[in-house]
């Protein structure tokens, strides 16, 4: 069966069977965005937004650049850095063949490359989805954690940086130099103000390396956004099925759901390409919808990660078809989270129902494994600021707190029928030996895990209002089980 390629996709007739083929000649696109972290969300968001507009805007192609591992370039590079976008719900599978990465550099071995390639005059844009802990940042507070290994690296090696905001601050003192304009910033991660948050961090670094440079950085634009579709890890009976579908072999295609969203705040002084054409929302101020996103979809996304794991169910649509698990969730959003966002009450109502219908997708093999990684650094976002919020304000948190609780018991690295549970977590090695020292004593076990002051901070460790419910609620699912305990909160 033969690749993907631009030969395939180029070749009479232009759609083979149920494949979707770019409306453009891909010779004819030329970059305009560097992506940092060009993992599988970025293919299914960003990359399909920027292929929808290539045909009437073709400076705006992308080179993506993977940091850790290359396995992207490696799997993409032999089908010209085009690959498939499989859109699945109960109805069936979509196919369609995004063209709009031309190019994939591997950060270890082309570290040279990938900085001249950002201070190209033509990129106008560096966009990055690195992950949270890519931001090399103190969660609690959101500065820029020097003392980290790569950034202690990259400030005593400037020109061989390995971290995200090494490479932005070496690309931007290469523009400096230049006499060039800056590139916009443009963070896509699950992270509070993103685009504030990368300032704050690709600021502090400048500063450290020199006050010229700082100044330089000073005058970069870096708008935040909120980005939300849900992507599953693509497995290999994925890649048959898309095999199958649509004749031909893709060795990394990436499964998703028909939702997507992308409001982006309108700040871009270097150019950019016209996003609200192909759905995106260009507004003054995203924190309102991003706040709804980290607290609803993703606060839930993390308590149903952990309860449905430890419950026996693999993937997402398995546990919010758990009657108990589907209150629970219902209850969180409604009861908890809605009340400390500053949106319409019909506006957040229609969001709930709408995750609801689509953590129900049965298609989308979204798996609690995956959404259960690098939990101490997704709990602050997700979970802790509601609490931070409700706490303040006198009110309860018994499911936020039972989703804090669930999040103790998972990083304990055993599950409930004596199993090993692969934690992967940047902390996973001392929340382990946390849990090993604690045995099954909740109290013990709570005040351990609510020692890590990277994720806790200092205030809800001493809160009696938060100790008690995740304590009470620990001891629950150490003693009863996930299902039981779920039931009784829900």
């Amino acid at each position: 069966m033969p690749r993907l390629s631009n030969r395939v996709i180029h070749a009479d007739p232009v759609q083979n069977g149920d494949l979707m083929v770019p409306k453009y000649r891909r010779e004819r696109v030329t970059p305009g965005i560097v992506h940092l972290g060009i993992g599988a969300f970025h293919r299914a968001h960003m990359a399909a937004y920027v292929d929808d507009l290539l045909a009437d805007n073709p400076g705006w192609g992308i080179i993506g650049a993977s940091l850790r591992r290359p396995d992207t370039r490696d799997a993409l590079a032999p089908q010209d850095f085009l690959y498939t976008l499989a859109v699945r719900d109960a109805s069936g599978t979509r196919c369609r063949v995004i063209g709009s990465i031309l190019d994939v550099l591997d950060a270890n071995t082309q570290r040279g490359q990938l900085i001249e390639t950002m201070a190209d005059p033509r990129i106008r844009i560096v966009s990055l989805t690195v992950t949270e802990k890519g931001y090399c940042h103190d969660p609690a507070t959101g500065a820029l954690d020097e003392q980290h290994p790569d950034i202690v690296h990259d400030l005593a090696h400037p020109d061989s940086p390995v971290s995200a905001p090494g490479l932005i601050a070496a690309a931007l003192e290469l523009r400096r130099r230049r006499g060039l304009i800056p590139f916009t910033v443009m963070s896509c991660d699950n992270l509070p103000s993103n685009g504030k948050t990368a300032r704050r961090i690709v600021t502090r670094f400048a500063e450290l390396r020199s006050p010229e440079l700082a100044t330089y950085v000073r005058t970069v634009s870096f708008p935040s956004t909120m980005i939300d579709r849900i992507v599953p890890a693509t497995t290999d009976a994925d890649r048959e099925i898309i095999r199958q579908i649509i004749g031909l072999d893709d060795a990394w295609p990436i499964m998703t759901e028909p939702f997507t969203q992308w409001v982006i705040e309108d700040d871009f002084p270097a150019g950019r390409p016209p996003f609200e054409s192909v759905g995106a929302q260009l507004v003054d101020d995203v924190e309102p919808f991003e706040l709804m996103k980290l607290r609803m979809l993703n606060g839930s996304h993390s308590t149903m990660a952990y309860l449905g794991y430890l419950s026996g169910y693999q993937h997402v649509s398995e546990a919010i078809a758990d009657p108990a698990i589907r209150r629970l969730v219902h209850g969180l959003m409604t009861e908890e989270a809605m009340p400390t966002l500053p949106m319409a009450r019909p506006v957040l109502e229609a969001y709930r129902d709408q995750l609801l219908a689509r953590f129900a997708n049965p298609a989308l093999k979204h798996r609690t494994w995956q959404i259960a990684m690098d939990g101490t650094q997704k709990l602050p976002q997700r979970l802790l600021g509601t609490i931070r919020d409700r706490l303040a304000a006198g009110q309860g948190i018994e499911r936020l707190a039972l989703g804090v609780a669930a999040w103790m018991r998972y990083v304990t690295g055993i599950d409930e029928a004596g199993n090993p549970i692969e934690v992967k977590d940047p902390h996973a090695a001392r929340l382990r030996q946390i849990a090993d020292a604690a045995g099954h004593d909740a109290a013990r076990l709570a005040k351990g895990l609510l020692a890590v002051s990277e994720v806790f901070g200092t205030d809800l460790p001493l809160n009696p209002a938060f100790v008690e419910p995740v304590t009470r609620h620990l001891q629950s699912l150490l003693e009863l089980g996930a299902k039981a305990t779920t039931g009784q909160v829900a």
